[in-house]
């Protein structure tokens, strides 16, 4: 009932279809300015030992030649608190002066020390005051304000001494690590992580203290989205908008983890929601760096196609996630999952092994079609003809003269037609309709019921130009479903999955979308991924295995990159099995709350096994935990042989 209130009567940005950032205050971090009018800063986090300040030294300078405005290190305790003025100076003598930031767990003293010591440090209201043992809480009205007023209490010296000090703060919710007092009141939800921040926050207002910037990570993009526009929605009522640090915690590696990052810091930036991001990437942190720089550089300089906002009204709900009702065609639309389009358009001499960039592998000898995990649903093969039998499990789409030369008889091809050519088909012929999403919605669009619509647009105002039309949609009650087509001319490969990723996700996390379809300059295997990489990290077709890979800092007990490789190897064709690694217990069974299974460092060499939140197996020797963790996935029954 109060996430329905707060859609029908607040908002979550400045305007919902027009990108226009969000005013925030001016934070001052040493001698860097973030928030207000500042661009999007850079962040990342090292993963040394802070205890080993040569190395701490030497990776934060490797992250500062790449970029990085911000430099993170871990204080576990009240030793590597002190040690970060030791780095500092360090830093400082070879002209390296990017303000750090102490990352705190768990331990107020040793928070205390760095606030005197360093430009920011981190709290997780989750640990800092609380505990979190997975108990489930009974409080009163009366208990619970003792709680908050604890809190406060052995919140207030930090306070006191970061304002003291001219030092930064971030408060840093993870839904991961949520208290079981926040947990038993709010349940695991955007409301409960908001809740927790704004409860440090109004601590640090009564004591005359603005020098925040606030963030909401979650590895579920859709939960993290939500979060921070819930948490806009309040602060916009409390009359003070802080700096917003984006990241979607535990993306994971390699492609997968750039498209989750992609999809949920885009789908903020494109609503002007966010003043610093750090891609967390289960790789070293000077990479990450390039890869939050081609993100922030999306939202500038774009060619965007105005739009007359009051003459539509949001048609979604941006606080939960409920996908839009659409009418069912053949696999398309209803409850189906989204479906996935490749494009053969450009080539010439189509031939079965054009086929294999998206998922099918033809054998001659057998005569048959093998489909991988990553199949897409249908092709769009344009003018091209087919000389040979194509999957029955596959729609072939074609230009509509050419299908009513060639194909109108045929089984499993359909045309695509324009507005001008609706006259020309039955009402109800199922077809494809290619619609620019600034333009008007045809009148007479409701007599074709057997329609599926192709929204494109090439302006770069995407996201606000397809809600607006999906708003119409809903004006004009046309349930029809919708594929999302998505136009690229990027050559660089990481760009181009940046792009595309913030582009689709941030429609798809608003409900919409029955499908997508990728046309690029790039690789059909590439662009096919992609698809596929979109609709897991937005949860909206889950096809395969998903990691959810902590990005390893200095608490790191082994080498992730090495071991989520050795996983990813024996897992990966688990499809729709979740698998958490993380390098401590910090990350442990909180952040991974939503994996199936987990693999989490318990001590030097050892490793707890998690199924689901529970440990069933604890001090694992490392070299054998893979193995162990494998045997466990066979005990549960979610074990299939690799084909």
């Amino acid at each position: 009932m109060l996430i329905y209130t707060l859609f029908m009567n607040s908002t979550y940005c400045i305007d919902p279809f027009n990108r226009k950032r969000l005013p925030t205050l001016e934070v001052r971090i040493g001698t860097l300015n973030l928030g207000g009018a500042n661009p999007i800063r850079l962040q990342s986090m090292t993963t040394t030992d802070t205890m080993d300040t040569d190395a701490s030294v030497a990776q934060s300078i490797r992250m500062i030649d790449a970029g990085c405005e911000l430099v993170r290190l871990t204080a576990p305790s009240k030793n590597e608190a002190e040690n970060l003025g030791v780095i500092h100076q360090k830093l400082n003598e070879l002209g390296y002066r990017v303000p750090l930031v102490a990352d705190i767990h768990f331990t107020p003293n040793a928070a205390e020390i760095a606030a005197k010591l360093i430009e920011k440090v981190r709290v997780n209201p989750g640990n800092y005051a609380d505990k979190k043992k997975f108990e489930e809480l009974d409080y009163t009205d009366e208990s619970y304000q003792e709680e908050l007023a604890r809190i406060e209490h052995k919140f207030t010296p930090l306070v006191l001494l970061c304002k003291e000090h001219g030092t930064a703060m971030r408060i840093g919710t993870n839904h991961g690590s949520l208290s079981d007092r926040i947990l038993s009141r709010y349940g695991d939800t955007p409301e409960g992580m908001v809740e927790s921040a704004m409860e440090f926050i109004h601590i640090c207002e009564k004591n005359d203290y603005h020098n925040l910037v606030i963030s909401m990570k979650a590895s579920n993009t859709l939960v993290m989205v939500q979060a921070y526009r819930l948490l806009v929605h309040r602060m916009m009522l409390n009359g003070r908008c802080y700096p917003l640090h984006l990241g979607v915690t535990e993306a994971g590696d390699g492609e997968d983890g750039r498209i989750k990052s992609a999809v949920g810091i885009g789908a903020l930036l494109e609503d002007g929601i966010g003043d610093t991001i750090r891609v967390s990437l289960t790789e070293e942190p000077e990479f990450e760096i390039p890869v939050a720089r081609k993100l922030a550089e999306k939202y500038t300089g774009q060619n965007t196609f105005p739009i007359n906002a009051p003459e539509v009204s949001l048609a979604h709900n941006p606080f939960e996630y409920h996908r839009r009702e659409s009418m069912e065609v053949h696999n398309i639309g209803g409850k189906h999952v989204p479906v996935v389009v490749a494009d053969l358009s450009t080539k010439t001499d189509i031939s079965p092994a054009n086929f294999f960039g998206f998922g099918y592998n033809y054998s001659v000898s057998l005569d048959k079609w093998n489909l991988q995990d990553l199949a897409a649903d249908y092709v769009y093969v344009g003018e091209n003809h087919l000389t040979f039998e194509v999957p029955g499990t596959l729609g072939v789409i074609c230009d509509f003269e050419h299908w009513k030369t060639n194909y109108a008889e045929r089984a499993g091809f359909y045309p695509l037609i324009h507005a001008a050519q609706l006259e020309e088909i039955a009402t109800n012929q199922r077809a494809f309709l290619q619609i620019q999403a600034e333009d008007s919605i045809p009148s007479e669009l409701g007599n074709y019921k057997n329609l599926i619509l192709v929204l494109s647009t090439t302006y770069d105002n995407k996201t606000q130009l397809f809600r607006r039309f999906f708003s119409q949609l809903k004006q004009l009650q046309h349930p029809h479903a919708v594929i999302l087509k998505i136009a690229s001319n990027e050559t660089d490969t990481e760009k181009f999955q940046l792009n595309v990723s913030s582009d689709a996700g941030s429609v798809l996390i608003d409900g919409y979308g029955d499908g997508l379809w990728i046309r690029s300059s790039q690789p059909l295997t590439l662009s096919n991924s992609t698809a596929f990489g979109i609709l897991q990290a937005t949860r909206t077709r889950i096809s395969k295995t998903e990691y959810i890979s902590c990005p390893s800092c200095g608490r790191t007990l082994f080498d992730l990159q090495e071991t989520t490789a050795k996983i990813r190897e024996r897992t990966s064709h688990l499809k729709g099995i979740k698998i958490g690694i993380m390098g401590c217990i910090v990350n442990g069974p909180g952040e991974m709350a939503d994996a199936d299974y987990g693999y989490v460092g318990t001590g030097p060499g050892k490793i707890n096994l998690y199924k689901e939140k529970t440990v069933v197996r604890k001090n694992v020797v490392a070299e054998e935990a893979v193995d162990a963790l494998i045997e466990l996935i066979k005990e549960h029954g979610d074990w299939v042989e690799q084909v």
